[in-house]
Parts: C-alpha cells; sequence; structure tokens
C-alpha cells in the first residue's frame, strides 16, 4: 500500500475577510486536501502539487481553529507541536486592527553561513512571541514587502543541492536557474517550525522585489539590454515569475477574484487528472516580462477601516530613458483609482506598500534625482554612460530615480491627506522594505494637511546591511550632507521637488519587524528588534513606539 500524502509546504492562511478565507499547501502528490468544509483537488506545476482552498461561510469577527486533511489523513496540525492551533479569525471583532509588516527575508537561520553572523531571526522571533501571547495581541494581517526568497544569493546546502543537477561554473552558477530550483528555496525559506506557524495562523499580503529575480531587476534599459542577452536569462525570468505566482501572488487574490481569474480557472483542468500548468504559466511570464501592461502584479486588500493598496514597484517599470515610471499609465491610474475608492468608503487608514521606499533620506533623494537627470539629459553620450554605471553600482533605483512617478506619488497621498477626495482619512502609510534598515518619516510640506503622511520602512527580517548601506543612511539624514547633495543637484539643474519631510526615528540597523495598531483614527507604530543574549540566544526587543496619527 503506497504512504499517505504528505505536506510538503503549508498550511499558509492567505486572504481574509469577514465571512471567508483561502489556505495554500503544497503537497508531494496529488491529493484531495480538506480544511474544515473546503475540499479541492491540487493541481500541478512542473510535477509539483498545490491547492488554494476556499473556506466559506465564517462569521464576521470569528475565531475558528482548522485542521489540514489529505485524503482525509490529518497532516497539520503536526504531533505534539509547540504552538497554539492554527485558526483563522476574520476581521470586524472588536479591539485594534493590528499588521506586522517587514522585508527582505534571506532563507532561516538553519541554512544560512554561521560565518555571515546574521542577527536572529525577526519572524522565527516574533512566532515565538506571538505564541505565548494572549491571542488578543496578535496581527490581524501579516504583510510582507519583497525578497521573501533570495534566487541570486543562495545558502551553502542550496548550492550543494544545485551542483548535484548541474555544472556550478556555467552561469548561473550559485544562483538558480528555473523553476523547479525556485521550489527550493521555498521550501527553505517557508519550511522552518516557527515561520511555518506563523504562516497557517496569521493571515498574509506579499509583493516582491528585485531578489526573488535578480539583484537590480528592471532598474534601468540599460541593464535590462545587458540581461536579456544572457543565455540563462529567459529560464530564470520565467521559472521566477511562475513560482510568484504560485507561491505568492495567488494567496494575495480574493475568491471573488480568483473566480475571475483565467489563469487559476484553466491551471484547475476537468477531472481527476490534473494537468500540469508550468506551460501555460510559462506563456503568462513570458507575456508578462516582456510587457508590463500585460499582467497586473498590484492588488487591493480591504480591512474594514484599512484599507492596503500593493503597489508592484519592480516588473510594472517603464524603462524608457526619457520616461522612466515605476508604473505604466494604466497600472498608475488602477492604483489612484483604488486609494481614492478606499476615501470614498469612509477608511480611516490607508496603506500603499511598496517594496522600496517613497521617501529616503534627503541626501540619498538629491543624489538619485541628480543621477536620473544626468543619465536623461546625457543619453547616448559619455556622461550618461557614467551616470548608468553609477546607477546600478550604487542601486539608485528608488522612487527618487523615477521622478515623475515619485511626484505622482506625491499629488495622490497629498490630495487624499488633504481632503480632495473626500474627507480625508487619519493617516496615508506609505510602507516598504529593501534598503536594510528601519526609519519612520513624515511628509510635513505642503503644511495644513488633515490627515497626516508617513513613510515607514522595515527591512531586513533575516539578513545584514553592508557597512557602507548603514554609513551612507546615517549620514544620508544629516544637514550637512543634504546641503552638499543640494548643492550638486542645483549645479546639474536638477528639478526640485515640492515636497518636504523629515526624519521621525532611526535609523536602525538590525534585524527587524514593525507593527501597526489602528483603533478608530489612531494609529501607533511599533518597531522590535532581534539580538543575542549573553549565551547566544535570541533576544526579541521593542525599540521603537510611536504615534503616527
Amino acid at each position: 500500500m503506497p504512504d499517505d500524502p504528505r505536506l510538503v509546504l503549508g498550511p499558509l492562511l492567505r486572504h481574509v475577510d469577514p465571512v471567508s478565507a483561502t489556505v495554500w499547501v503544497e503537497t508531494d502528490r496529488p491529493c484531495t486536501v480538506r480544511v474544515l468544509d473546503a475540499v479541492a483537488r491540487t493541481f500541478c506545476v512542473g510535477g509539483h502539487h498545490f491547492a488554494l482552498l476556499v473556506v466559506e461561510g465564517l462569521e464576521p469577527g470569528s475565531t475558528t481553529p482548522y485542521e489540514v486533511h489529505l485524503d482525509d489523513a490529518r497532516v497539520w496540525p503536526p504531533r505534539h507541536s509547540p504552538f497554539p492551533p492554527s485558526r483563522i479569525r476574520t476581521p470586524g471583532g472588536p479591539g485594534p486592527f493590528r499588521i506586522a509588516f517587514g522585508s527582505c527575508r534571506y532563507a532561516t537561520p538553519a541554512s544560512v553561513d554561521a560565518r555571515d553572523g546574521i542577527p536572529p531571526d525577526a519572524l522565527d522571533c516574533y512566532a515565538v512571541q506571538l505564541a505565548g501571547t494572549d491571542q488578543a495581541q496578535w496581527p490581524d494581517a501579516l504583510v510582507l514587502l519583497g525578497d521573501q526568497v533570495y534566487a541570486d544569493e543562495t545558502t551553502p546546502p542550496t548550492q550543494a543541492w544545485l551542483a548535484s543537477r548541474r555544472d556550478l561554473s556555467v552561469a548561473p552558477g550559485t544562483q538558480v536557474a528555473d523553476f523547479e530550483e525556485y521550489t527550493r528555496l521555498y521550501r527553505e525559506s517557508w519550511g522552518d517550525p516557527e515561520v511555518r506557524w506563523l504562516l497557517s495562523t496569521i493571515p498574509s499580503a506579499m509583493i516582491f522585489d528585485d531578489h526573488e529575480m535578480i539583484d537590480d531587476w528592471n532598474t534601468s534599459a540599460a541593464w535590462r539590454d545587458s540581461v536579456v542577452e544572457q543565455p540563462w536569462w529567459r529560464r530564470r525570468i520565467t521559472g521566477g515569475l511562475t513560482s510568484y505566482f504560485v507561491y505568492q501572488h495567488l494567496g494575495n487574490l480574493s475568491p471573488a477574484e480568483l473566480a475571475d481569474n483565467a489563469t487559476w480557472q484553466a491551471m484547475q483542468g476537468d477531472g481527476d487528472a490534473p494537468v500540469d500548468a508550468e506551460p501555460m504559466l510559462t506563456a503568462m511570464a513570458q507575456a508578462a516580462d516582456g510587457d508590463p501592461t500585460a499582467f497586473r502584479w498590484s492588488y487591493v486588500r480591504h480591512w474594514d477601516h484599512v484599507r492596503l493598496v500593493m503597489v508592484d514597484s519592480r516588473a510594472g517599470r517603464v524603462l524608457t530613458e526619457a520616461d522612466r515610471q515605476i508604473l505604466d499609465d494604466a497600472e498608475f491610474t488602477w492604483v489612484e483609482e483604488a486609494v481614492r475608492e478606499a476615501v470614498a468608503d469612509g477608511v480611516q487608514h490607508v496603506l500603499v506598500g511598496t517594496s522600496l521606499p517613497w521617501l529616503l533620506p534627503h541626501a540619498v533623494h538629491d543624489i538619485e534625482r541628480w543621477n536620473q537627470t544626468l543619465a536623461v539629459r546625457h543619453h547616448g553620450r559619455l556622461v550618461g554612460r557614467l551616470a548608468e554605471k553609477l546607477r546600478q553600482a550604487a542601486d539608485l533605483e528608488h522612487w527618487a530615480a523615477f521622478g515623475q512617478s515619485f511626484e505622482r506619488l506625491g499629488r495622490l497621498l497629498v490630495s487624499v491627506a488633504g481632503g480632495e477626495a473626500g474627507p480625508a482619512p487619519a493617516t496615508v502609510l506609505v510602507l516598504s522594505g529593501d534598503v536594510h534598515h528601519a526609519y519612520a518619516a513624515e511628509l510635513v510640506q505642503p503644511a495644513g494637511l488633515t490627515g497626516r503622511v508617513h513613510q515607514l520602512t522595515v527591512s531586513p527580517l533575516h539578513n545584514q546591511a553592508p557597512h557602507a548601506i548603514e554609513v551612507g543612511f546615517r549620514i544620508g539624514w544629516s544637514r550637512w550632507a543634504r546641503t552638499i547633495t543640494g548643492s550638486i543637484a542645483k549645479a546639474a539643474r536638477v528639478r526640485r521637488t515640492g515636497l518636504e519631510w523629515r526624519k521621525q526615528a532611526g535609523p536602525f540597523f538590525g534585524n527587524e519587524l514593525g507593527e501597526l495598531v489602528l483603533d478608530g483614527r489612531d494609529a501607533r507604530f511599533r518597531l522590535w528588534a532581534t539580538s543575542r543574549d549573553d549565551a547566544g540566544g535570541p533576544v526579541f526587543t521593542r525599540v521603537l513606539d510611536t504615534e503616527l496619527s
């Protein structure tokens, strides 16, 4: 008699609304998956088996423990688990709405090289803390803002596994090459017990950043022209986008969006024999990579008096040098409509998720705008080529390096906070990661806004900042650095922004996780950081608690 089906990854609790939830799993073979009253057959991608179940009939403000059964055998929770039962808690109950967020999680502590000296994993520490905390204090959502896996920086165990498949002296070497190798990264990143339990019981919303594909992904047209010439790139980008669609994006969608998604409907096939969806997803990935308008990765989460508009800051870029944009016009219009719809719905807190910070330290912002100006003004000439080299070497690719997108987002947020789109929410919060440290900044010009506009950046969850980044971002907020970079920008006739912002807190370096506590019109931002005690054990400490509203 064959062995019973096995749970490879998950369960992940993904989209949760007042009456329904989606639960994602990966299994080791085709089977039937059951969670509460929801039942689904697995679907197949590249020989791997997954299921996304829609659990319906839940009560608003309720808490429902659940188990996972494969072919009627219970496989979750594990026997003798030290963690509380996984549960689905729907919005609508009393008390504040709590959100945990962060970005940049490099594998798990057990798989990285100890010689790298990476501090304790913030998600692991957070899971352990929650397990011993009253469930009323648990977050209602976990927002992961990019670099959930690192395709271009693999761990020693993964490199050994890659070497068993192919010659690592041939590009892409120790980086991953295709969908199969991406599945290894997700097992490595989401397989440790702490994070596995956390993702099973806290609803999650996710978006990619560059390392899911490759460092500097879509930095510029010159970068793209160079990478597409590499013989390994096509399999890499299609494998990366396919795996992102399966492991992350499907769970971002509501049940109604899943029902309207033609790709998702086609993937499930007919009858008991699953269709391998890899060819159709490869075609989808190729189309999405070749034309930013072909697929929208941005999405919206509706959370009672809170609204999250998650913005794709990577795949939807327009890279034409004279018309650089973070998003093409159609998708930016979609974002504007989603934000204004939140205001029309009376939302008290509008959250804009974007992997890349919108408001940077002033000196860094000036340098990115200066660099873009030179690259455009001298495109095709020596100064333009030097500006491009600096852009790629120094990662000058945030919102500030896409000047018209920076200003367009600014106009949108100012109009919302100023009450032009309807009654102003209490806060407009831009949540970001990427830069391997944490800080809070507030928009102060134009003055007189009814709602407050903040940039909240939290990164990394499990990684570390190179010394050069730490030095650069500490200096970047200083008055003297801003004076110097402002003079450089003025000499180059860089068009200055009419927006002004100030640092509220930070920068903080290390492994960190942010928390928002949103109660009516009140909002608080808390920051937790990891360290080690005298015995080398992990310590999780609150380092910031500040009012935002």
